[in-house]
């Protein structure tokens, strides 16, 4: 189910939502493009991904998913590899830093929400009941859990795909291969008959280190 039907029935969730997956997903391109311009490579730089004007990182297709369906994705950052500086591990470092950038927002939201006395575990709200900011933080932060580890998943076109390159022997290169060929397919199949349901014990791994981390 899209979060239109939330527009109906919650229209206040409605607007948090939104706001949170558009800044957690706009974050999270803008990371991959600031770890490619600091590698040397201008191209996403000179197509203007190197800001934090969300307009410029969302996919009007993936937004328009997101509504319908409840799941969409930005504009993929474009960047040569061969013009970053490490040419084994730059692609990697570009990679991770979308992962890396929605792990640090999660931290972030959590220690706001320490400092305002809000506690969430879990993805369970127990702050003030209709609080909008402190329900806004719940969101931020568990979207931005999600959006990490999911991204981290070693399926094309997911940003954890690249990792394989490192640390697969050269033997096991063809895993690659196969993957680039049906691993879309895959990430459709495990979507569509679990939805993020394969996914929740790592999140709730997750979010439970992020929150102690923080000392909630």
């Amino acid at each position: 189910m899209g979060l239109l039907s939330l527009l109906r029935s919650d229209p206040l969730v409605f607007v948090l939502l939104m706001a949170a997956l558009i800044e957690a997903i706009a974050m999270h391109e803008f990371a991959h493009a600031l770890a490619a311009d600091l590698q040397g490579d201008r191209m996403p730089r000179a197509f203007g991904r190197l800001t934090l004007n969300p307009a410029k990182h969302l996919d009007p297709l993936g937004t328009l998913m997101l509504l319908i369906v409840g799941f969409g994705w930005g504009k993929p950052v474009e960047f040569r590899p061969q013009a970053l500086s490490s040419k084994r591990f730059g692609g990697a470092i570009v990679a991770l830093a979308g992962p890396m950038m929605n792990l640090a927002l999660a931290v972030a939201a959590a220690l706001v929400a320490r400092i305002m006395g809000v506690d969430f575990r879990f993805g369970i709200f127990t702050g003030p009941d209709r609080d909008a900011f402190a329900l806004f933080l719940l969101l931020f932060f568990s979207i931005n859990v999600l959006l990490a580890v999911f991204n981290l998943i070693p399926l094309p076109p997911l940003d954890g795909s690249r990792l394989l390159t490192i640390f697969l022997p050269p033997d096991k290169q063809r895993i690659i291969y196969f993957l680039d060929q049906y691993g879309f397919l895959i990430l459709l199949a495990l979507l569509f008959f679990s939805g993020f349901r394969f996914l929740r014990p790592l999140l709730a791994t997750v979010q439970d280190l992020l929150l102690t981390l923080v000392g909630t």
